[in-house]
């Protein structure tokens, strides 16, 4: 007993809040282990996540918010180990009396609900009042959890709620959102980002929100005016209303918001002029007016507003002249967004110093030079420039090298790059006049992009500078495609281990893959296409355990097809190339792939039966993870960079990008495969393309292709293919191109407005096929016109001939026998032909007439019997 006593006297949790959160624990699901520490033998105020006031020993917060990292490649953050279950907030109005703070955002929940107020479930000592009385909770977040909230009914409860963060919950349910957020009567923060709302009552006068400081509903899908309420929040200083669809011209009205310090109207369709009265907000620090469509001149009033950090104006539909005037007094500014290009017209003072020193600059400028004020920012450390033409020289190139981040794509910028050192964190040079060999590289450098330039001479330049590097690499992301290099892939890789993506296609390059780039043990994405590389691909390469994306397309590689390939790969791309053997059964096993083509090879023997093992192709689903690169930016956004691929669909080639994630195709074409196709290979519920045309395939098509319902294009022309065409295939409602043109199908073409909408090539070359679209008729018999006229004419050709043999035979018989008759001479040498009697002598004149009435009577019965039969 005195034992007992004793740890009791230890315990500081209180035992009503404990219990509550062992309620809690027992509706949730951790994975990894979070709540390890909620143990019955430990302090409750020593759980994770668990605080307690000093005093009262009550739970006050509760914060447990899943910590995760951006992808590097496929863009699902992965939340596995984050909590996951169901969520009833009306256990923290009932159970928690003193709790203040609760933060679930960022985990796995996929049902977050009130759910109801038992009293008779309470705990002891609970008193029945709570079951109507609001909760004490002053801060809630639940955001980017998985599940939907089809209801905020429940906000009445929680009226003490200072913040309120929901970004990325589905709420397209509650219509009524804004009326229930306004009861809440001391909200000084709403956060509603990403979370498909759509009504903003823009006719509504007045919303009760007196306490409100911040105002985020970007990313949803307001289709309206500003909203009339929203003029009349006196005291709110942050207003975020970026990526909607809001429309019309900024009313005057928002000068009664005197304290504000954020407006981001960006990526909206707000038009007309920018007013000039927008430089009476004399406390405003950002302005986001970006990707609208305002027009007329940018406001030298702007220049008034002596406390800005931020100017987003790009974007948009500026006319005018822009001086140094806009800029005279902003001291302050960090960060500018302005593109100065016609019909905007450039017009700074060439020995003009800005009053400012930006760290962000975004810009473009018409004209051959670069302007001259540029070069006095030195503290800038991030530096875009699109659409301007200019001639980049040295002085230019070590600017840049002080530079974090540097974007310069879809330029005309000229330059050479063969002695340019490239230092910073990020550089996208891609898309320009490039010229020379490729740059070198510093340790520092993560991220490079040089596609699509004129970029010359071979790789080692780049690769193989062992000084720049002092044996250390943070390279990530490499892409010199769609240049005019030339040479081998050097064998320099062991110095980029840290490698994650390398495009190297649509160049000069040629020889064998070195088996050092099995070192890149990180690379996810690998694309060489479009070259002239040949012999194997190395087995080294089995060390990549990353891989996702391999393309060689249209190289002169030979061998087999690798069967070391990862589990996880996504995409294959064999195709023209000179590859051999059969179709290893190892593909079957990746189960995440989306695309197979390996068309336009010397693949031979059977399609593997087991192709109903890539579960991602058994799918339904549309939506998968992208396949794009992330880099994270120093202000919590990230860049993002699709990869793109080339795949041949409905008989043409098309590049995929930001959609590929959605394409999942199998193309195994012009081939010598051979056999009967697997009735496996129709269980790929999720294919969007399926071509196995110019093979040598038999047998029929099954009636479980009609559960392909994803199917938008089917090829299976040139084969050998037999037997009719099942009706099922009229149930591919997606189907959009089809090509069955070439085999030896028969039948009528099955009914449906799917079939028939194809023209007459998608079925030439089938002798028995019948039906629309084609012009040979069907019989009941299910025979064509063209085949019955056929069996017809041959019919009658046979009958004729028959007739035809018969009459000469008869004639003929008839022609010899009245020869005989007529000719004397003939008829005596026939019988004694056909008699053996031999012939007299010329002296012996009365034998010879005897024997010649012998054969006269002879031939009369002969040709009587000949007659009567």
């Amino acid at each position: 007993m005195f034992s007992t006593g004793m740890c009791n006297s230890n315990i500081r949790c209180n035992h009503k809040d404990k219990e509550a959160l062992l309620k809690f624990k027992q509706g949730i699901k951790d994975p990894a282990g979070v709540l390890f520490s909620w143990s019955t033998q430990q302090d409750c105020c020593e759980w994770k996540g668990v605080m307690c006031d000093n005093f009262t020993s009550r739970v006050t917060h509760l914060s447990l918010p899943c910590s995760t990292t951006l992808p590097t490649y496929i863009d699902t953050i992965d939340r596995s180990h984050c909590l996951t279950g169901s969520v009833y907030l009306s256990l923290f109005v009932v159970e928690f009396e003193f709790l203040y703070h609760l933060n679930l955002s960022n985990n796995n929940f996929s049902a977050i609900q009130f759910g109801s107020l038992d009293c008779h479930n309470l705990s002891i000592g609970t008193p029945s009042h709570q079951c109507v009385n609001s909760s004490v909770l002053r801060y809630l977040d639940l955001s980017f959890n998985h599940g939907a909230i089809t209801s905020l009914q429940w906000l009445s409860h929680f009226s003490s709620l200072k913040y309120l963060n929901l970004d990325a919950i589905d709420l397209h349910e509650e219509t009524k959102w804004l009326q229930l957020v306004t009861m809440l009567p001391s909200l000084s923060e709403l956060h509603m980002r990403n979370c498909h709302l759509k009504d903003l009552s823009p006719s509504l006068q007045y919303a009760n929100f007196t306490a409100l400081k911040v105002l985020s509903l970007p990313g949803n899908g307001f289709h309206s005016k500003l909203p009339k309420w929203l003029f009349n929040l006196s005291g709110i200083s942050s207003i975020d209303l970026g990526s909607n669809f809001l429309e019309g011209q900024l009313p005057e009205a928002l000068l009664n918001l005197q304290h504000l310090e954020i407006l981001n109207l960006n990526g909206n369709h707000f038009n007309g002029p920018i007013p000039h009265w927008l430089g009476e907000f004399e406390h405003l620090q950002h302005l986001n007016l970006r990707k609208n469509m305002f027009s007329g001149s940018i406001p030298t009033s702007l220049g008034n507003l002596s406390s800005l950090l931020f100017l987003a104006v790009s974007s948009n539909r500026l006319t005018g002249v822009v001086s140094e005037k806009t800029f005279v007094r902003l001291s302050k500014l960090k960060e500018l967004a302005i593109f100065i290009s016609p019909p905007l017209i450039f017009d700074f003072d060439s020995h003009w110093v800005p009053p400012f020193q930006l760290e962000r600059l975004s810009l473009a400028f018409s004209g051959p030079k670069i302007p001259v004020w540029l070069f006095t920012q030195k503290s800038l450390e991030y530096l875009s420039i699109y659409e301007s033409s200019f001639e980049a020289k040295g002085k230019f190139w070590n600017f840049l090298s002080r530079m974090k981040e540097v974007h310069l794509e879809h330029n005309s910028i000229d330059g050479n790059l063969s002695n340019v050192v490239l230092n910073s964190t990020f550089i996208s040079l891609s898309s320009n006049d490039l010229k020379g060999w490729l740059p070198r590289l510093s340790s520092n450098v993560v991220v490079v992009r040089l596609s699509n330039n004129s970029l010359s001479g071979n790789m080692s330049s780049l690769l193989c500078d062992d000084e720049m590097l002092n044996g250390k690499s943070n390279l990530v992301y490499l892409d010199i495609s769609l240049n005019l290099l030339s040479g081998g892939l050097t064998n320099c890789w062991e110095n980029w281990k840290s490698l994650v993506h390398v495009n190297l296609g649509s160049n000069n390059l040629t020889g064998k893959v070195p088996t050092s780039i099995g070192l890149l043990s990180n690379l996810t994405s690998f694309h060489l296409h479009e070259n002239k590389f040949y012999g194997e691909i190395p087995s080294s390469l089995e060390n990549c355990h990353s891989l996702l994306i391999f393309n060689v397309r249209e190289n002169n590689f030979s061998g087999n097809i690798p069967n070391w390939i990862p589990h996880a790969a996504k995409v294959l791309q064999f195709r023209s190339n000179h590859f051999t053997g059969n179709i290893p059964a190892h593909i079957c096993q990746m189960s995440s792939l989306i695309v197979l083509d390996i068309a336009n090879n010397t693949i031979s023997g059977h399609i593997p039966n087991c192709l109903h093992n890539m579960t991602t192709l058994v799918s339904s689903k549309t939506s998968r993870d992208k396949l794009s690169f992330f880099f994270s930016r120093r202000d919590g956004y990230h860049y993002t960079f699709e990869d793109n691929l080339e795949l041949v669909i409905k008989g043409q080639a098309l590049e995929y990008g930001k959609n590929l994630h959605f394409m999942s195709l199998i193309d195994v074409s012009s081939n010598n495969l051979s056999g009967t196709l697997p009735l496996q290979m129709f269980t790929l519920t999720g294919l969007c393309s399926l071509n196995l045309s110019h093979n040598k395939l038999t047998g029929k098509i099954p009636y479980e292709i009609g559960n392909m319902n994803n199917l938008e294009s089917l090829d299976f022309s040139t084969n050998q293919l037999w037997g009719e065409i099942p009706q099922t295939l009229s149930n591919l409602s997606f189907l959009s191109y089809l090509n069955l043109s070439f085999n030896n199908f028969k039948g009528k073409i099955p009914l449906g407005t799917q079939l028939q909408g194809f023209s007459a090539l998608s079925y030439i070359g089938n002798r028995d096929l019948c039906g629309t679209p084609l012009t040979n008729i069907c019989f009941q018999d299910g025979k064509s016109k063209e085949a019955k006229q056929n069996h017809d004419d041959r019919s009658e050709f046979l009958s004729w001939f028959y007739i035809g043999i018969e009459s000469g035979f008869g004639t003929s018989f008839l022609g010899v026998c009245c020869a005989l008759l007529l000719n004397r001479k003939w008829r005596h040498a026939y019988f004694r032909f056909l008699y053996g009697i031999p012939r007299s002598s010329k002296g012996n004149k009365s034998s010879s007439v005897k024997e010649n009435k012998d054969s006269d009577a002879i031939l009369m019965a002969t040709t009587t019997n000949v007659h009567v039969d």
